[in-house]
């Protein structure tokens, strides 16, 4: 046993110091980004925002709308290869460039993952997900995922520490995804003590990534458009969000009436309601790491992306960036103790 002593900070620990700027306005502020990746070899370029690959949020109907935004969906695992063919003949071509194919590491996993990409090679991302990146067994999954398909662009994850980081892109990694427990409908940390501040674990994790030429995605933790700043200001190249995407038209979950009022069902993937509906239940041996609520009903996700993509633009303005490349080279952080007066809220 030992004890790390230097503290570890959340989004909720700080705010950004504003800067000198030369902006006069938002709208000058360029939100796209261009990333090679390392063990692919192509490039990509769009508003580096990705949908999580939940169930209630990864849907088609939220890819297809974030598209439209130049943004990415990480469409969950549980649609079947009829659905994704039924998806993919409807669409654009560029839809190929908005859209991961999520896989778990199970066997039925990988056959799946072989069957949607033999059927539509244009698509470019995988997504390996798990909950606990730092498995032997998730590394082996992840060199077997590369040598299968060399030419794609692999998002393995969740882990939150460096020398993991440089592990998985070692193996075959492009993009590492950062987050252990900071999730809105996650109880990992309640039910096992394990976890690290999100904001910490992109600092460090982007700095080992970045070392080796490999990217990250900050996974969790963002409960408005200020803490998607601060994880870019932080050098997360994408940021993955759940909850700010759900209650949509486009998200999935069962839409409930309650008291003259609406909301939708969201739950983590590790949740009972999940696990119900997928495994057949939660296992003996183990616990169920994630809840289940009910959100208000907020009609179309465009309202929402607006909200996010103007948030980060302003932000960028407020420290001078002219594009979102700029903002982690132009961010110092501030710790406090509050965030916003809440006398109203």
């Amino acid at each position: 046993m030992r004890i790390e002593t230097d503290i570890k900070l959340g989004f909720k620990d700080v705010l950004i110091r504003p800067k000198r700027s030369t902006l006069k306005s938002r709208s000058q502020v360029a939100l796209d980004r261009t990333y090679t990746f390392v063990h692919s070899g192509s490039s990509w370029s769009g508003v580096p925002v990705v949908a999580a690959n939940m169930d209630t949020v990864g849907t088609f109907a939220m890819a297809s709308t974030l598209a439209n935004h130049g943004m990415v969906t990480a469409v969950h695992k549980h649609y079947s290869l009829e659905l994704w063919q039924e998806f993919l003949s409807v669409q654009d071509e560029s839809i190929y460039q908005h859209i991961m194919v999520s896989t778990g590491t199970s066997s039925d996993d990988f056959s799946r993952l072989q069957a949607i990409l033999k059927q539509h090679p244009q698509l470019r991302f995988i997504c390996i997900d798990v909950a606990n990146g730092y498995s032997e067994a998730f590394v082996s999954y992840l060199r077997k995922v590369r040598e299968a398909f060399p030419d794609k662009v692999i998002v393995a994850g969740n882990v939150v520490t460096g020398e993991m980081v440089e592990e998985l892109i070692l193996s075959g990694a492009d993009i590492v995804k950062v987050g252990i427990g900071p999730g809105s409908v996650c109880t990992t940390r309640v039910k096992t003590g394990v976890g690290y501040p999100q904001l910490s674990a992109v600092m460090e994790c982007a700095d080992a990534a970045h070392g080796l030429g490999g990217l990250i995605i900050s996974d969790g933790g963002c409960a408005c458009a200020g803490d998607v700043a601060k994880a870019f200001g932080g050098g997360a190249d994408m940021v993955m969000i759940g909850g700010m995407f759900a209650g949509h038209d486009e998200s999935g979950g069962e839409l409930v009436d309650r008291d003259g009022k609406r909301f939708k069902l969201f739950y983590g993937m590790s949740s009972e309601t999940a696990m119900d509906k997928h495994a057949g239940g939660v296992a003996e041996y183990r616990a169920s790491e994630g809840k289940t609520v009910e959100v208000p009903y907020r009609g179309p996700v465009v309202e929402t992306v607006r909200d996010v993509l103007g948030g980060v633009r302003s932000a960028c303005t407020y420290v001078g960036a002219g594009s979102l490349k700029e903002l982690s080279k132009r961010t110092t952080f501030i710790r406090v103790m509050e965030q916003e007066n809440q006398a109203f809220s």
